[in-house]
């Protein structure tokens, strides 16, 4: 019987991605369709083609690397696979006349606990799963209680920003070398751009994250000793001379499969059992990736193809070309400008200025929740469909009626005011909804509420924000205005 050779993806990159077998020969795929169907970041691009041609350096002679426009193209032979992160790319493998697939690798709950945990449930809330997952796994638990003696920390999690200060004057990670292997491909994605009519959008720059491994177990030790530590009170928090503050910038590794997410947990685990680092941060830390990391990989595929269709609100506005295109240039608020600038020079944001700027924009402008799902899977180096269509329909943009979350996040400035300096010298005053200096984020979230109250009427969590609009006498006229408003 024929060896059959592992096929690995491209967010299959790891070592745990294959087994201890030295001869097994191992083939590695770059299908140009992908790149010409859709319209990414030129910093993604770069970012998964050459982790693919870094672990086929690595393998040497047991790997394949292949070229082509359709993966099936280079598909001969009998291959195994382990699980993919899309259904498309599931469809594929089944439909391959000699094709294995195995289990998921990459997550740490197993697909049958979570459908165990979620069968016959109303709503699927996170704290539900992480709990369950926290039990099952015995991640940060004294016996059968937390450890801490509290589940969640978020309380401690969430401070503004230390008054007065630029940044949180925390380590930032080393910077990454680019090899030849960069080069190669910082070529070859210009020639895509030149010859073959392959478009990308935002800058092309420095690699900014890990390609190999050894370089994101490099970054994972760096965070665990500089950053961990004070990673927690402001995790929420936003500067804008700071745009890293204390997070890992360990996502994209692990959407790659460079990382483990188990054993970046336990190694978390570990920092706060050897009092390095304070169990508030641990947690949250810990809370990201066996909590919500799970948990939306297991609502993609639990959920069903329906849900990335899903609009519960009925947002029909198409995303503006500003926006869709990256292009901050015209935009005077403050907040968005940066978190916009940041994304078209980078391709990451931390996951606040994710939700609470981009997301919170998107839903009070009543922006198709597809489109604006497709447009984060795009425009992030860290972004695939399995991570943004929950992320964007559940939790950002509300479009599932509630199904993952108890009520939208949605915000005025004052929220961004609070927790952030974006909003000294900015055109916009977070305080006021209306006139020429009217924030988009306050004004928004009023014509917000305005537009759907009645959908929001049976909902507890929404009830004072509503009684808040009731005094509003002018809530019509704010919404009117919000609903022609073109300067941001």
């Amino acid at each position: 019987m024929a060896t059959r050779r592992r096929w690995l993806f491209a967010d299959q990159l790891g070592p745990h991605f294959l087994d201890d077998e030295p001869e097994r020969q191992v083939l590695l795929v770059v299908s140009k369709g992908v790149f010409r169907r859709k319209v990414y970041h030129r910093q993604k691009a770069h970012l998964v083609l050459s982790a693919l041609r870094h672990r086929a350096a690595e393998l040497g002679d047991r790997a394949e690397l292949i070229v082509t426009e359709r993966y099936r193209d280079a598909v001969t032979g009998p291959v195994e696979v382990c699980h993919p992160t899309s259904r498309a790319a599931r469809e594929l493998i089944r439909s391959l006349p000699d094709a294995t697939m195995l289990p998921p690798r990459g997550f740490i709950t197993a697909p049958g606990d979570f459908v165990r945990w979620a069968d016959g449930r109303p709503r699927l809330l996170l704290e539900d799963f992480y709990r369950d997952a926290r039990r099952r796994h015995g991640i940060l638990m004294d016996g059968s209680e937390p450890a801490g003696g509290r589940w969640n920390f978020d309380g401690d999690n969430r401070e503004p920003p230390p008054r007065g200060v630029r940044t949180l004057g925390v380590p930032p990670p080393p910077a990454l070398a680019e090899d030849d292997v960069d080069a190669e491909v910082r070529a070859e994605l210009d020639r895509w751009e030149r010859d073959d009519g392959i478009r990308f959008i935002g800058r092309d720059g420095p690699r900014r994250f890990a390609v190999t491994a050894g370089e994101a177990q490099a970054r994972l030790a760096h965070f665990l000793e500089h950053r961990l530590p004070v990673f927690g009170p402001h995790e929420d928090a936003m500067l804008r001379e700071d745009p890293l503050m204390a997070h890992s910038l360990l996502s994209a590794s692990l959407n790659l499969g460079l990382l483990d997410p188990l054993d970046v947990v336990e190694r978390a685990e570990g920092e706060y059992r050897r009092g390095a680092a304070p169990i508030a941060g641990v947690e949250g830390f810990v809370r990201q990736i066996l909590g919500w990391r799970d948990y939306v990989w297991h609502c993609y595929w639990y959920f069903g193809p329906r849900f990335e269709h899903r609009d519960a609100l009925h947002a029909r506005r198409r995303l503006p070309a500003w926006f869709a295109g990256l292009d901050p240039e015209g935009v005077g608020s403050a907040c968005l400008r940066d978190v916009l600038t940041r994304v078209r020079d980078t391709g990451w944001v931390h996951h606040i200025q994710r939700l609470m700027v981009l997301g919170n924009l998107a839903l009070q402008r009543d922006w198709h929740p597809a489109d604006v799902a497709d447009w984060f899977a795009r425009a992030f180096v860290d972004g695939y469909p399995w991570v943004m269509t929950p992320n964007v329909i559940g939790m950002s943009q509300y479009a599932d009626g509630g199904r993952m979350t108890t009520k939208p996040y949605a915000a005025g400035g004052a929220y961004i005011n609070r927790m952030s300096d974006y909003c000294g010298g900015c055109p916009f005053d977070p305080k006021h909804r209306a006139g020429a200096d009217a924030c988009p984020f306050t004004a928004g979230y009023w014509a917000f509420l305005h537009h759907h109250r009645d959908a929001f009427a049976g909902n507890h969590r929404m009830r004072q924000p509503l009684a808040l609009l009731d005094r509003l006498a002018d809530a019509a006229e704010i919404a009117a205005a919000e609903s022609r408003r073109r300067d941001f």
